[in-house]
């Protein structure tokens, strides 16, 4: 696991070497074992190094046997041995014992095409000498970043966005058209970021730059059809063959490894698998809360004392958060306000006090529908099908005057849920995402910018349901998670909170073989009645403690709401009013202190809307 960056120029003039160390430099906590560079007319490489695979001899940049190709590699190739006997067969000659080799001799065969071959998360880039050719690629989930800007006929390129901004000849100018999108998705959606002209390569895709020409492509699609036509007990047995494939594979390691156990069914089911395995017992992490009803402490103790893990604990307390979220502006480089982060970074940090990589169950909502919100849809469109007087009037002015709780995990506060129905009936259902879990809705937004800015949200959800290779709704919209939500939040955010700690993190359930063929399932076996992921429960019945097999999607819950109204409220407030922040130039005053002062009076829980302002105004105080 690695940050990697480089510059091309079209001109083929000498690259900077003082630039590209810079930028190298932002991405120590990327890799803090190592760095390497490579210099060419036109051309600059460079990587630091997280040490996983091949200790001794694994040092990127790495070449091929003539030295005509090299690339710098972000990531884990999990099938390299599978590929290096073949490439063997073939007569390739190695090197090294790594993973990265491998793409290298991959591409000499197939070009491009070698993309075909990988199972893993990456980013690369491969310079091709003999072509002047740069090939750029991620993986397919978008587990792994990769950041470009064109600039004066040259590309600059980097793991992190923090990284690419040290290396720029210019300072950006801000997208607020960007921002909007971050005030509805809680991220800015790839391949937007918040400034004009930087983007992110998109998952699943690759660029190829050649003699002064670059163009971007996808190489991979998920497809939801045709469905499998097995029977109950076939499906079990196969979901259980690739799962656990995909976890023994991603147990390889020259360095200790561990796991992520929130006490959820996902991380649970991939600890069993680990433990079955393994020789030696499991060492499980886990974060929890002083406030009892976010903590999922007890149900990973459950699990931790059912496979006799070798476990450890850290509780999460508000007086951390103020200094944190400052570090977290810094490492994800733009804007994010999913709250998870906090305790995603500091059990990461607690982790990497004993091994240097760990398993984790994302990606598995998203695979088998685990998510309240895709049960819910189907009555959601009933509701929404109701005469306008009762969706537009009736209802929302009832619940209006409910005087909301503090915040609770996803599903715990029923007042939060009806105060939803208002946002129900003003967004598509195609956007599944923005009408349950939008913190700011199109009335929000027009009530807080000073400017009205145009809402791209809703459009870029429903054009990825539209062109999902899917039939029913079901899987349309968790074709659209997997497209936006997923590389967007998600994997951000894992991403980054990792490796701020040098901690690599690996997600068996997003594996692609077993994403392929959890698409295919048909629709009964992800959601029935009032519950998701069906086939997954049933399969891994036996291994789940009776406490974990029966509950429903918690999420990595944070009482933000409760420490805004609190302990945390004076700072917010300094923080939100600033006059001499950009974020007195861009909303209205009176919005953002509406907001804080029908939280202080316990009107509204405004808990996470609070949040992500505050992450914005610190990103702008930092970046802006």
């Amino acid at each position: 696991m690695c940050g990697i960056c480089g510059i091309l120029r079209n001109d083929q003039g000498q690259v900077d070497q003082q630039v590209l160390r810079n930028m190298n430099q932002a991405n120590f906590h990327r890799g803090p074992d190592g760095d390497g560079f490579y210099f060419a007319s036109g051309v600059g490489l460079a990587m630091r190094r997280l040490a996983i695979i091949d200790l001794n001899t694994g040092d990127q940049p790495i070449a091929n046997e003539d030295e005509t190709l090299w690339i710098v590699f972000n990531g884990e190739i999990f099938n390299f041995n599978e590929l290096r006997q073949v490439l063997e067969q073939r007569g390739h000659r190695f090197r090294t014992q790594t993973d990265t080799e491998c793409i290298l001799h991959l591409y000499e065969d197939h070009g491009e095409d070698c993309l075909q071959y990988l199972r893993g998360q990456f980013a690369f880039a491969l310079w091709d000498q003999t072509h002047q050719r740069l090939f750029l690629a991620r993986d397919r989930f978008g587990q792994k970043p990769l950041y470009y800007v064109w600039r004066n006929d040259s590309l600059y390129f980097s793991s992190e966005l923090p990284s690419l901004l040290a290396g720029l000849p210019f300072s950006p100018e801000i997208d607020l058209d960007a921002v909007d999108l971050y005030l509805s998705l809680q991220y800015i959606p790839e391949p937007r970021t918040p400034f004009h002209g930087i983007y992110k390569l998109p998952a699943a895709h690759k660029m190829i730059c050649e003699r002064g020409e670059h163009h971007i492509a996808p190489y991979w699609h998920l497809s939801y059809e045709p469905k499998h036509k097995a029977t109950e007990n076939e499906l079990v047995e196969e979901l259980r063959h690739h799962l656990t494939q995909a976890v023994r594979l991603r147990m390889i390691s020259d360095v200790p490894l561990g796991a992520h156990l929130s006490g959820g069914i996902d991380s649970s089911i991939i600890v069993a698998l680990m433990a079955e395995a393994s020789s030696l017992p499991v060492k499980t992490f886990s974060v929890g809360f002083e406030e009892a009803s976010f903590s999922e402490l007890p149900h990973a103790r459950a699990v931790a004392r059912r496979y006799g893990t070798d476990h450890q604990e850290f509780t999460l307390r508000f007086e951390d958060v103020p200094g944190t979220l400052e570090k977290l502006v810094s490492h994800f480089g733009e804007p994010f306000a999913d709250p998870s982060a906090i305790p995603l970074f500091y059990l990461s940090k607690l982790t990497r006090e004993y091994v240097t990589v760990a398993l984790n169950g994302d990606g598995g909502d998203e695979a088998f529908a685990g998510y309240q919100r895709y049960w819910l849809d189907p009555w959601a469109n009933r509701y929404d099908n109701l005469p306008r007087l009762v969706t537009h009037r009736m209802i929302p002015g009832i619940v209006h005057w409910l005087p909301d709780k503090d915040d609770r995990p996803e599903g715990g506060s029923l007042v939060n849920g009806l105060k939803r129905l208002e946002q129900l009936t003003q967004i598509d259902a195609r956007a599944s995402i923005l009408r349950w879990g939008s913190y700011f809705s199109p009335d929000w937004k027009r009530r807080l910018w000073r400017e009205p800015r145009p809402d791209q949200s809703e459009r870029i959800l429903i054009n990825q349901f539209e062109i999902a290779n899917a039939a029913c709704f079901l899987d349309r919209t968790l074709s659209t998670d997997i497209h936006t939500y997923l590389p967007g939040d998600l994997l951000v955010k894992a991403d980054r909170m990792t490796m701020a700690n040098s901690l690599e993190g690996r997600s068996p359930f997003l594996d692609h073989y077993v994403a392929e063929w959890a698409a295919r399932l048909p629709e009964k076996w992800k959601t029935h009645g009032f519950t998701g992921k069906v086939l997954l429960r049933k399969a891994f019945a036996k291994e789940l403690p009776a406490s974990v097999q029966k509950r429903g999607k918690q999420g990595f819950g944070i009482p933000v709401g409760s420490w805004f109204r609190g302990p945390l409220a004076d700072w917010a407030r300094d923080v939100l009013l600033d006059e001499k922040s950009l974020m007195h130039t861009w909303f209205q005053p009176a919005a953002v202190q509406s907001i804080l002062a029908e939280h202080r009076d316990g009107r509204y829980d405004h808990g996470k809307r609070i949040y992500a302002l505050v992450m914005l105004a610190l990103w702008a105080g930092q970046f802006g």
